[in-house]
């Protein structure tokens, strides 16, 4: 070859080229810059499931889980031939009834269809589909939500989709332009008027709202000439908002699990679809598995574990209704299976715990998205369940959440508490920072207080710190903040009136995790909550909190107000009616029983509030739960509860010093057991002249228990066992890490 190119020069270019070509992924940077788009199927289906991966979906509807199937088929079987009606297609809020429910039945005919290739549901898929555009566009105009979640809508989309490849080019311009402006039409706009009851939430809450849509009719009508240039826009939208999503979560998550939110009936509720219902549209429309970009998901289960209490309870935390305080497990074992589905190949070890937490609740129907157990192809048989055990961790940290777990073990006779404080979430979270809940056999520490909508109830004391085990600092005068954005909403036969000044909290975030240590013998917990007070009456509002398995707790407050005369108080809500004795008390929950008593102040006043007309008290007033009418927007969903229900919190004791002054302490030793407990341990108050603390014996040990009351949180324990000194040493002033 000319210029000294031999044959052999050639030879090792093409083999460099070889070499470099093999060693790229083919699929990197492929989620960047929308490089995606170009792997869109198309054809039709590409919503949840494609033409490669549905004879598998199919064989799955009509074997393991022929009996939904069966039912589904058996809901759109009793539409057909009949009329197509909507029964309040005006009412003021969708929600109040199950027109928009249309649009998962379109859904469940088109797959009918597709599995059966019977025309008569074909047919009933698209008869459904023009009702619903017509229902939607008449609620459009009238400036009126469709209901709370977008759910329904997504399957109407998916309808639409599956039955794409049997519309004509006619039917699929009149029936898929309407749908695709009507959809558009819901995205959040600036140029729409406020609508009452529309679900504005966006990527740091469910993401179940109208703002969901855009990715999924962006998906479904990308290059199909009705509206390219809106459904391209649409689809990137809808794809930055998912990644946006994604990114909020796995932040939240960390290295420990958890969710956007804390409280169990969102984050085990409606919360996971919008991952789950991401990763399938997006690997049945590119091929692609996304869910692989988004390791941090199964570590929700880790969290769901911490929250679990014995009887399938939990813990109460924030917007929590507290009727039963009963885990919300009702879509639990479907979401349990979308982790098996995405996750077994990756993290056997959790899905493992998933699969043995699956056992522990029902496989239940889903309203939502009655086809997903037909695409969950991935089952990982060869994983098997793996149940909790006996373990020497007494507690877990889990810090974006701004939530410490902590139990003696895992069994329904041990004891199990909760200590809020710190985190980076704000969702459904309350006035609450450096709150405790108590739980042995029963309710024994508790929030109070529920969440009627409407209603003062709400906003006027179930959120305030006043309805938590907090402290307490009364500046006269002060004015509370909104929560849910609103001062109230009362129901009409309320009046709007001022928050109450309850003393409590005026921001729900401010508190931090000072100090966090946990080992066998005991977890040390401090906590600053200073900033989460007004900071015209408070200077420290600091709390240590000790738990020493299997039954006891030491809780020692300092809290410093800017003037002498704003009243402190310490707080312990409780179920049932405490008996009081001098500077102790003792209260029952089922077959659980808490005694508490006051250290210090040394001169305390012990003064219980509650039962009826006065279990919710507030500055001077009783927030009792509203009685809604037939005029009430919720009226028809609100379910009556009565006052006296004992897990809503009947009674609190309340802790004050007897003099005013500007520093002060709280210190109180908790212990609990069964009903059979007649008194606690012994305890005498020990004090010097930089610390205060306990000492106390219990079985064959004896506890002593100190914390500094200057400069610094700190303090110091021993334990002694038999006259030996097994435990000797100064409380930290870090966080322990945990893996």
């Amino acid at each position: 070859m000319k210029n000294g190119f031999t044959t052999n020069h050639l030879f090792l270019f093409l083999f460099l080229i070889g070499l470099l070509t093999s060693c790229k992924n083919p699929k990197e940077n492929i989620y960047e810059n929308y490089s995606w788009i170009t792997e869109i199927c198309d054809d039709h289906p590409r919503l949840f499931f494609n033409e490669e991966s549905f004879q598998k979906i199919k064989e799955r509807a009509l074997n393991e889980e022929h009996d939904i199937f069966e039912e589904m088929k058996n809901r759109v079987d009793l539409l057909i031939g009949q009329k197509i009606v909507f029964k309040d297609p005006l009412v003021n809020d969708g929600t109040q009834n199950t027109d928009h429910e249309y649009g998962t039945r379109a859904a469940e005919a088109a797959f009918v269809y597709l599995v059966l290739k019977d025309k008569k549901y074909l047919s009933l898929s698209k008869e459904l589909l023009v009702n619903l555009i017509d229902y939607y566009n008449l609620r459009n105009e009238a400036n009126l939500n469709i209901q709370w979640y977008a759910f329904s809508r997504i399957n109407a989309l998916a309808a639409y989709d599956w039955i794409y490849n049997d519309l004509t080019k006619k039917e699929r311009i009149e029936i898929g332009g309407p749908l695709l402006y009507a959809i558009n039409y819901m995205l959040p706009s600036e140029k729409r008027k406020t609508i009452f009851r529309k679900n504005t939430g966006g990527i740091i809450t469910g993401f179940y709202g109208p703002r969901s849509l855009s990715w999924y009719a962006g998906l479904v009508f990308y290059e199909e000439g009705i509206n390219d240039s809106l459904s391209k826009q649409m689809l990137l939208k809808g794809y930055d908002d998912y990644t946006a999503l994604l990114e909020y979560r796995s932040n939240i998550a960390g290295d420990d699990g958890g969710a956007a939110s804390a409280v169990l009936a969102y984050c085990m509720g409606a919360y996971p679809w919008a991952e789950f219902n991401f990763f399938h549209t997006f690997n049945s429309a590119t091929g692609l598995n996304i869910s692989e970009e988004w390791p941090y998901v199964p570590g929700f289960i880790n969290y769901i574990l911490w929250n679990w209490l014995p009887g399938e309870r939990e813990f109460g935390y924030g917007d929590t209704y507290h009727y039963t305080n009963s885990l919300p497990l009702r879509a639990m074992h479907i979401h349990l299976s979308q982790m098996i589905h995405f996750y077994g190949e990756t993290q056997p070890d959790l899905i493992s715990q998933a699969k043995w937490m699956q056992t522990k609740v029902q496989k239940r129907q889903q309203k939502a998205f009655p086809f997903t157990r037909f695409l969950l192809t991935n089952s990982y048989n060869e994983i098997k369940p793996k149940g909790l055990s006996e373990s020497t961790v007494k507690a877990r940290y889990f810090e974006n959440m701004g939530q410490i777990f902590m139990r003696s073990g895992p069994e329904a006779d041990d004891t199990y508490a909760l200590f809020t404080a710190g985190g980076i979430l704000s969702q459904h979270r309350h006035f609450d920072n450096n709150n405790f809940v108590i739980f042995k056999k029963g309710f024994l520490a508790l929030d109070a207080g529920t969440r009627p909508q409407p209603g003062l109830h709400l906003t006027h004391y179930y959120c305030r710190s006043i309805a938590h085990n907090c402290i307490l600092i009364n500046m006269p005068g002060e004015i509370m903040p909104k929560y849910w954005g609103v001062v109230g909403t009362p129901a009409n036969s309320e009046k709007l009136v001022p928050v109450p000044n309850d003393g409590g909290q005026c921001e729900r975030m401010g508190s931090e995790i000072i100090a966090f240590d946990e080992n066998e013998q005991f977890v040390y917990i401090a906590s600053d909550a200073t900033k989460s007070y007004n900071k015209d009456k408070s200077n420290l509002v600091l709390r240590q909190f000790v738990f020493l398995p299997p039954d006891h707790f030491v809780i020692f407050d300092r809290v410093s107000s800017t003037k002498p005369g704003y009243k402190k108080t310490w707080l312990l809500h409780t179920a049932a009616e405490p008996v009081v004795k001098t500077n102790e008390f003792f209260t029952d929950h089922w077959e659980g029983r808490l005694f508490c008593k006051t250290l210090f102040p040394e001169e305390a006043e012990l003064k219980k509030i509650g039962g009826p007309g006065k279990q919710f008290w507030s500055d001077g007033k009783n927030w009792p739960l509203p009685v809604l009418g037939p005029d009430d927007w919720n009226y028809k969903k609100m379910h009556f509860v009565p006052d006296t229900l004992e897990l809503l919190g009947q009674w609190r004791i309340e802790v004050t010093p007897d003099k005013q002054n500007t520093d002060d302490i709280f210190l109180h030793l908790i212990q609990v057991g069964d009903r059979s407990l007649k008194s606690m341990a012994n305890s005498t108050p020990v004090k010097t002249d930089d610390m205060v603390g306990v000492r106390f014996v219990y079985e064959n040990r004896e506890y002593e228990v100190m914390f500094a009351i200057k400069n610094e949180a700190g303090g110091k324990i021993s334990i002694n066992q038999n006259g030996q000194r097994i435990l000797e040493e100064k409380f930290t002033d870090k966080v322990k890490p945990q893996n």
